[in-house]
């Protein structure tokens, strides 16, 4: 059965008026008609600690809808696509520290000189340099250099949505994670799939509008390229404030949303295996409770019942030393009862249900 989804596009087309938003008509954040580029959440205080580092310049340029930064990175080699000018890029390399390493990757060349040329003030404040950028486009990260399994941790502030062929990407992020390794996203969704006509519409495109994803057509997507359980961490309404914008595009619906999914052999459904998962609280920025997505808080030190597939992100990811899994899969119980539907307060008492 062929499974429908968005139609393609002219991805040169695309690439170039992207480039040429990003590059020549936004010269700040302040340039943005819409808050689709803005962050909806205030960072973590550790993030936020971070980002009084970076250099001034680089963060007037910054274009993002959230915080794509996880818990437990130190060591980690990460990837940031569509780094833009860095800012992401400089909070990780600090994060990460010196035995870290991140690499930036954009195909816009004005993004890429104002991030470049602020490496060595970052050296010098870091104390360790551990930061290269990387012109490329996001859809061949191999001719950018970035081999297969060579990555723990991919990240991307609301630049997933410009990119014009979504299934090529999705499969480059899933070559280049080791097994195990993590992808880490904020971006922009809509409620369902977009015009053609609008989704080569240059100011719609750079304001990260008509090229986001129709929020099942990304779950499509992600199984197909082999992740078959994506998680949801935080959900944000986009207003659209600008008349013509929302003359143009209003009937869309438009979120903001983190999302994480870990390179692992899991399964389309929550099935029961009677596991159990202990948070250590030995997440430096977690001590008290670990956040696995919207609906899974583990608090440290009680115990709750997990599907099979939140079992292996726990036990299978760089998470693996903060928690205490036991069981395997030698008994298999039906489906798992999922939290939300079963009950509005599974995140709020630690009851663990799965997406």
């Amino acid at each position: 059965m062929t499974i429908t989804t968005t139609p393609p596009v002219d991805g040169s087309a695309v690439a170039d008026a992207v480039k040429d938003y990003y590059g020549k008509v936004l010269q700040s954040s302040a340039d943005l008609q819409t808050s689709a580029c803005c962050a909806a959440e205030a960072p973590p205080r550790h993030v936020a600690e971070a980002l009084k580092n970076v250099h001034d310049e680089v963060m007037a340029r910054f274009y993002g809808c959230g915080s794509p930064i996880p818990p437990a990175v130190e060591g980690a080699t990460v990837l940031d696509l569509g780094c833009g000018t860095g800012r992401d890029c400089y909070v990780l390399a600090q994060l990460v520290g010196p035995a870290g390493r991140v690499i930036g990757v954009d195909m816009t060349d004005e993004q890429l000189a104002v991030a470049r040329a602020h490496t060595d003030w970052h050296a010098e404040r870091f104390g360790y340099a551990n930061v290269e950028f990387r012109h490329g486009y996001v859809e061949d990260l191999a001719a950018a250099g970035i081999a297969d399994a060579s990555v723990d941790l991919v990240v991307s502030n609301c630049v997933l949505n410009l990119s014009p062929d979504k299934p090529r990407l999705f499969g480059e992020i899933m070559r280049v994670l080791k097994p195990g390794g993590e992808l880490y996203v904020s971006d922009i969704f809509a409620d369902r799939r977009i015009p053609a006509a609008l989704r080569e519409d240059p100011v719609l495109l750079g304001e990260c509008l008509s090229g986001a994803l129709y929020t099942e057509d990304f779950r499509r997507v992600m199984a197909d390229a082999g992740c078959a359980d994506v998680r949801v961490l935080s959900t944000s309404p986009v207003a659209l404030d600008a008349g013509e914008i929302e003359r143009k595009i209003g009937f869309v619906g438009f979120t903001s949303q983190t999302v994480r999914a870990f390179k692992l052999p899991l399964e389309d459904r929550c099935e029961d295996y009677g596991q159990v998962a202990t948070y250590l609280g030995t997440v430096p920025e977690q001590p008290h409770a670990f956040d696995l997505d919207d609906h899974h808080r583990f608090f440290a030190g009680k115990p709750a019942a997990v599907c099979g597939n939140t079992a292996d992100m726990l036990a299978g990811s760089r998470y693996a030393p903060h928690f205490a899994v036991v069981g395997d899969k030698t008994t298999h119980f039906g489906l798992f009862p999922c939290g939300p539907e079963q009950g509005t307060s599974a995140a709020a008492d630690g009851v663990a249900g799965c997406c």
